[in-house]
């Protein structure tokens, strides 16, 4: 249980950090600067950040529901 919570606030920190770059590089290439590759960099970093962000509570919510689920199955003759 204190190992989905440590790794859901990793996957947090590391999800707002890249969200906050990508969404500060989308805007100095969109407004700036001009370049259009700073743009798509900026894109690129904050799809990446919610790819991270929901694979990381993908992982949580598995590891979860193993701890909750029987192992195996019981049968009686």
């Amino acid at each position: 249980m204190r190992t989905n919570l440590r790794l859901l606030n990793a996957v947090q920190y590391i999800g707002l950090t890249l969200i906050t770059i990508g969404i500060v590089t989308f805007l100095y290439g969109f407004f700036v600067s001009g370049y259009i590759m700073m743009t798509s960099i900026g894109i690129g970093t904050v799809m990446g950040a919610i790819f991270i962000f929901l694979m990381g509570v993908f992982f949580v919510a598995t590891e979860e529901m193993q701890e909750k689920t029987a192992k195996g199955i019981k049968l009686t003759q």
